[in-house]
């Protein structure tokens, strides 16, 4: 694209889309181990990392991003949810599947790609279920 996809908002403005259409691919990781987790969720949604954690009997923190391109292959504002390094355990927004379409980061901020909900789960074989923090 000609506009940036760095953010779930700039995706969202450069496709025209809703942003809680824009699957955002943010990358945990567990504390004491260093093991990576990524999260799938909402650009509408803040990801309630306790929740999460909890979900997964892991305490969790946003990785460092030097740590997630090694890791994953790419930078953060446009990792995608597929095709990192290594695989990463990958959890989704089920908020996400009450959209036909959705888009993620297709590994630069300025690439994305259309999907649906269903091959969003096939391709990452990622755990649904409730990331979202409560206002």
């Amino acid at each position: 694209m000609s506009t940036s996809t760095r953010t779930a908002q700039e995706a969202a403005d450069s496709i025209g889309c809703a942003v809680a259409q824009i699957a955002k691919s943010l990358v945990f990781e567990e504390k004491g181990t260093g093991r990576l987790i990524l999260v799938v969720a909402s650009g509408a949604n803040r990801v309630d990392v306790r929740k999460v954690g909890a979900a997964m009997g892991r305490s969790l923190r946003q990785a460092k991003g030097d740590m997630v391109k090694e890791k994953t292959g790419f930078a953060i504002g446009g990792i995608p949810p597929v095709a990192h390094s290594k695989p990463l355990p990958t959890i989704l927004d089920r908020d996400l599947r009450q959209y036909e379409i959705i888009w993620a980061a297709a590994g630069t901020p300025h690439a994305v790609f259309q999907l649906t909900p269903d091959s969003l789960g096939s391709l990452t074989g990622g755990e649904w279920m409730d990331v979202r923090e409560e206002k």
